[in-house]
């Protein structure tokens, strides 16, 4: 039988928690044309002239703050996910890359040829399609499946946004930090509006009907926001919950464009300020813990939650190498392979 292999793909951190290596990691994400999909020159512009002499000073900063013994979060995190779960599938090899920065997608698939891979399966650790996370992660790995001049099997793993594997690890993760005292907020990533607007080939239902990312639709089958509300409505049905014990927002938005909407930072404001004394934060849209999660929620979200009114904040880990997620993860790997024609 074929060698099978598996490359996991997260987004990415820089080396150290210094001004020069975010500078060079912000440098490689933010000039990808899938992340800001404005012309070459203009993008360079933005970012060499105005986001790369401003932002390092100040993101370097908040990486010392949660930065580990043993490196980055998120690179720590998504290693024990890949040890962990190459530790359960006796049958296959498994490595992790960084779409942007180390380890690098290319080091990633070299390995895994070295191992004698035939049959590969692709898999952006991203639960919810976009073009930013998904799309750039595959496109990158394809160039260098091309520059290496190597051509095995390829399978992608796609989105998986109610798969029971994700979701139910997501809920039990949940479940125990809530009570009847407590607010559930799902902060997602934010995204542009012009990015899911252009997912909709229509052109007549995203941001054109009300409620577009809760209504399923043929036109928005790959769209992020309605990936996001689908995940938030699953684990609500399995938590029980009513409409007035959870909201939605997205965080981590940068540069002047329209984002998808509410902020994370104006919910919280909202609903401190609304009387919810307790509230409890879950990011599911990250499978590992890193800057969004263990500073800007638990740091920054915190902050402002307790200025405006709010009493007690949890922030709920990211699912990492929890048990029941990797075999969970095992199990959707198992699950394409053997079914190589499904999307």
């Amino acid at each position: 039988m074929a060698r099978k292999g598996v490359l996991l793909i997260n987004v990415g951190t820089p080396d150290e928690p210094t001004i020069p290596s975010v500078k060079k990691y912000l440098r490689e994400f933010l000039l990808d044309p899938d992340v800001i999909d404005i012309p070459a020159p203009l993008r360079h512009l933005l970012v060499r002239g105005i986001i790369l002499r401003v932002r390092p000073k100040k993101i370097a900063p908040l990486y010392q703050k949660i930065w580990m013994e043993e490196g980055s979060p998120l690179r720590v995190y998504s290693h024990r996910i890949t040890d962990s779960l190459d530790g359960m599938m006796d049958d296959m090899d498994v490595e992790f890359a960084m779409r942007y920065g180390n380890p690098s997608i290319l080091s990633g698939l070299e390995k895994l040829r070295s191992k004698g891979v035939e049959d590969l399966l692709l898999l952006p650790m991203f639960p919810h399609y976009a073009q930013a996370t998904t799309e750039s992660a595959l496109k990158h790995a394809y160039k260098q499946l091309k520059r290496m001049d190597w051509n095995p099997q390829i399978l992608e793993m796609g989105h998986f946004e109610t798969k029971e594997e994700y979701v139910v690890p997501l809920t039990n993760s949940i479940e125990k930090h809530l009570d009847n005292e407590t607010h559930l907020l799902f902060s997602y990533h934010g995204l542009p509006v012009s990015h899911v607007k252009r997912i909709d080939s229509s052109k007549n239902h995203c941001q054109k009907i009300d409620d577009c990312c809760s209504v399923k639709s043929d036109a928005n089958q790959l769209c992020y926001g309605h990936h996001c509300m689908e995940t938030t409505h699953t684990v609500v049905g399995l938590l029980g919950l009513k409409p007035e014990q959870w909201s939605i927002s997205f965080q981590s938005r940068i540069g002047p464009v329209k984002w998808l909407e509410p902020s994370t930072m104006n919910k919280v404001e909202e609903l401190a300020k609304n009387g919810v004394k307790k509230l409890a934060i879950v990011a599911p849209a990250f499978l590992a813990d890193g800057l969004e999660t263990l500073e800007e929620l638990d740091i920054g979200i915190r902050e402002h939650f307790v200025e405006c009114g709010g009493e007690e904040l949890t922030v709920i880990k990211c699912l990492n190498d929890d048990e029941e997620w990797v075999k969970g993860l095992s199990q959707l790997i198992s699950q394409r392979f053997e079914n190589p024609a499904t999307a």
